[in-house]
């Protein structure tokens, strides 16, 4: 298959994302160029700390254990598990990420401390 402009001075060979090099000397492989498309979609999805609202609140559970839940920041947007163990190491306690759900869970009370963390960061809360 022969190109638009091939033969002339506008004849610019197409050359790969990836490693920049013409695609005929091209040493990537195809899992190599789906890893880092998907990389880049999901750069692109992420949106900025500053457009997303955050929900803090706190759930009873049995045994009467306390969970402070944090709602409203969706994995799409965000990287969920970077985000919850900087919230792990402000709140000095465990936790968990339910992806399904797009939440954060942390053990015992900490509305007020996962609050300062999250507004540090640059999210708005309530």
């Amino acid at each position: 298959m022969t190109r638009l402009f091939a033969g002339t001075p506008f004849d610019i060979p197409p050359e790969c994302d990836l490693c920049g090099r013409v695609e005929s000397e091209c040493q990537c492989t195809q899992a190599d160029k789906n890893a880092a498309e998907a990389q880049r979609q999901r750069e692109a999805d992420r949106l900025p700390p500053e457009k997303q609202t955050a929900r803090i609140g706190t759930e009873k559970r049995k045994g009467g254990r306390t969970a402070t839940v944090i709602k409203g920041l969706t994995a799409r947007a965000n990287d969920l598990p970077a985000l919850l163990s900087q919230l792990q190491t402000a709140c000095g306690t465990g936790g968990t990420v339910k992806a399904k759900d797009d939440l954060i869970e942390l053990q015992g009370d900490h509305t007020q401390a996962a609050r300062e963390c999250l507004k540090a960061i640059g999210f708005r809360v309530k």
